[in-house]
């Protein structure tokens, strides 16, 4: 073998398509790999995962069991519709395995007769199978049975050199039990060809939140970083995290608008493809309503939509956009729409993220609603880590010339208005709603405080959104403190909008 072939090893599928791409195509094979992870966390389901890789491929594999018995191997592998059967178990789970019922008092402490009669038999069960690839669950008996620290890392570097050559892609289960600080044994890390971890975080409400990492592969380049993970019923479903420089498509960042002249007047036509606008203001304003509009737009050109709620209900939405004269079950029927319900409680940053790539590498999708920033801040508590998700999200749908609305709810109704989440300099364009007082009516003001992507009015224009849909008034000139929602009236008669 050349040194050419040496340095570039065959690349082997995981069995998970997630990783494989966080490995940018798989690991290389025929080398030692460690898993490790506290309990709960997915290791044996992963572990699973790539020796039905192996019998896909027509592969011999074996699973190599210290720990758990067969049959709750079984349990796990039915849990996920799979067949235990398809590979080799070999199951080594006592005393009596390796030294015999018969045995006698030797001067030899039995832990050391065990741990030796147990490599041994691994070694033999492996010499008759042949394996191509091989899962050893786990080495926290192994390092119970050394009782050393030097003893088990010999006999780790003796099961690492008797692996090599056998054309056997090897991969070491830790539970971290006993480990230092369960933080990880970094003798071990520097043994092993690659080292993942799977992490599990309970957070204070919800469910837990499980991510992964590979902290070290020799011979390629991966993806590093934390990437979020769940498991389902078929294995890990793991998101790798988004990184927008490697997404960018062309397209012609022409104008999208909404359908209603005025509208789309205070942006010299609508907001451009690729980017992203915030719509901010109190409850009530019509911040979602106006988002709406854009997508029944998009929807009446064709183009692909998707809104994600996380605040509101589905059913709420649908009766309120009907009650504005925007039909938008009939998109929602001809598949154009899809209106996706989250539950800030249960899903991750990094899955939402991959729910948004889906849909615009699968359907096509030219413009996405995230309703509401509130929501997506209850799915991810640390602000910083939020903004920077954010920010990574909104470049990626930008590359693939996708326009984005943002609703950023408020906190207060009139007077001076704040939020919890400075996000408005992430954003493109940012269209500000506001409440005030006049003629005895609380009325609506709109007004664009930015955009990146042109030139735009700075006129503050009266908002009203009844049966008749979103009209937007003449410039409110006769009228100051409008923003504050404390306006004084200086003219003689505002030209105000009234219900038709």
């Amino acid at each position: 073998m050349t040194i050419a072939a040496m340095a570039t090893p065959d690349i082997i599928r995981t069995g998970n398509d997630g990783l494989d791409t966080i490995l940018r195509g798989g690991l290389p094979a025929n080398r030692l790999y460690l898993l490790e992870g506290a309990p709960g966390s997915g290791k044996t389901t992963l572990a699973l995962q790539f020796l039905r890789e192996a019998v896909r491929r027509g592969e011999k594999a074996l699973y190599i069991t210290l720990s758990e018995t067969r049959e709750e191997l079984a349990v796990v592998a039915a849990s996920h519709g799979w067949n235990l059967d398809e590979f080799d178990v070999f199951e080594l789970n006592s005393a009596d395995d390796v030294l015999g019922t018969g045995r006698e008092q030797s001067i030899l402490h039995s832990w050391e007769m065990e741990l030796s009669g147990t490599v041994k038999l691994i070694q033999e069960e492996v010499e008759r199978i042949q394996p191509c690839r091989v899962v050893f669950d786990s080495l926290s008996e192994m390092r119970l049975l050394a009782q050393d620290p030097l003893r088990y890392r010999r006999q780790v570097l003796a099961l690492k050199q008797f692996f090599a050559g056998r054309k056997s892609t090897v991969i070491l289960v830790d539970d971290l039990t006993g480990s230092r600080d369960c933080g990880g044994d970094t003798h071990l890390h520097s043994l092993c060809h690659g080292v993942v971890t799977l992490e599990r975080l309970t957070l204070d409400f919800g469910a837990a939140r499980r991510r992964l990492q590979v902290q070290k592969m020799r011979g390629i380049d991966f993806t590093a970083g934390y990437h979020d993970f769940t498991i389902k019923k078929g294995g890990l479903d793991i998101y790798p995290r988004l990184i927008a420089a490697e997404h960018h498509s062309s397209f012609v960042g022409d104008p999208v608008p909404s359908g209603v002249g005025a509208l789309d007047a205070l942006m010299s036509g609508g907001p451009l493809r690729g980017s992203s606008t915030l719509v901010t203001g109190p409850a009530g304003t019509g911040k979602t309503t106006i988002a709406l509009q854009y997508v029944y737009a998009a929807c009446e050109r064709g183009e692909c939509s998707t809104i994600y709620e996380f605040d509101e209900r589905i059913g709420t939405l649908m009766a309120r956009a009907t009650a504005f004269g925007l039909d938008l079950q009939k998109h929602v029927d001809s598949g154009c729409l899809v209106i996706q319900q989250i539950d800030p409680a249960e899903v991750a940053p990094g899955e939402f993220a991959a729910l948004v790539q889906r849909e615009v590498e699968n359907r096509g999708v030219k413009m996405i609603v995230v309703d509401s920033l509130n929501g997506y801040l209850a799915a991810m508590p640390q602000e910083q880590q939020l903004i920077l998700q954010i920010h990574e999200l909104l470049s990626y749908l930008s590359q693939r010339g996708v326009v984005t609305f943002l609703i950023n709810p408020q906190q207060g109704l009139l007077g001076t208005m704040a939020t919890n989440l400075n996000i408005s300099y992430v954003s493109d364009a940012v269209i500000m709603l506001r409440f005030f007082e006049a003629q005895g009516r609380l009325r609506k003001a709109i007004s664009i405080l930015k955009n990146r992507a042109g030139p735009h009015e700075d006129a503050i224009r009266e908002l009203r959104i009844d049966a008749q849909g979103v009209r937007v008034g003449e410039p409110l000139v006769d009228f100051k403190g409008v923003l504050t929602g404390t306006p004084e009236y200086t003219g003689e008669r505002a030209p105000l909008l009234e219900a038709r």
